[in-house]
């Protein structure tokens, strides 16, 4: 990994994390997690950032399918911007569809961030935090480390205000005909706090 990354990954105590719509500044907790901003990964430019006010009561868990699962944070960032690339020319989206990717690494990569408008979920995307677990979950579970990283998150988002404490946590299959997040990961994430059966 050059030095020039290693500027982009940061280990938060979120009581110290960096000011945008990602992480705020306003932090008393002391959740810790490792973090990639946009300019990390390279991120493209979004054509329109459409921010909503308020915490999200919802959040949605997605797995990519395609790209595959990442192991390494050089593909985990390949992913990043194949996604992007691919919900921007392909789908004709401001920006990569999710609120923040999740690699293999045991990274949290940007996307949108929070309070600011997905294209992850329809009917959901102006109320809710989209986390995309890159890889195929159908039949098997993400590694440990990723799923720490997703739940960190959620946690730093409920101590910060941007998600509500009472929050409901849904699969994506849950708001569209769709296999994500995978059989696998789905029969997980029913066993965390917050799951709703229905949204």
């Amino acid at each position: 990994m050059s030095n020039k990354f290693l500027l982009f990954v940061s280990v938060f105590v979120l009581s110290n994390a960096c000011s945008d719509n990602a992480l705020p500044d306003n932090q008393s907790n002391s959740t810790v997690f490792s973090y990639v901003h946009r300019a990390g990964w390279n991120a493209a430019i979004p054509t329109v950032v459409e921010p909503f006010r308020g915490a999200a009561p919802y959040v949605i868990i997605h797995h990519s399918y395609l790209p595959g699962h990442c192991t390494t944070t050089a593909e985990c960032i390949k992913a990043m911007q194949d996604m992007q690339k691919y919900h921007q020319e392909v789908q004709g989206w401001n920006d990569i569809g999710y609120s923040f990717g999740v690699g293999g690494d045991g990274l949290v990569y940007q996307g949108r961030g929070f309070n600011v408008v997905g294209a992850h979920a329809p009917k959901f995307n102006d109320k809710s935090v989209g986390i995309c677990l890159i890889g195929d979950w159908r039949k098997s579970l993400p590694p440990k480390a990723m799923l720490q990283a997703v739940q960190d998150l959620i946690e730093y988002g409920v101590q910060n205000g941007n998600i509500e404490e009472d929050y409901k946590l849904l699969g994506h299959r849950q708001v569209r005909d769709t296999e994500c997040p995978g059989e696998r990961l789905f029969d997980e994430i029913k066993t965390w706090p917050h799951w709703a059966e229905e949204p």
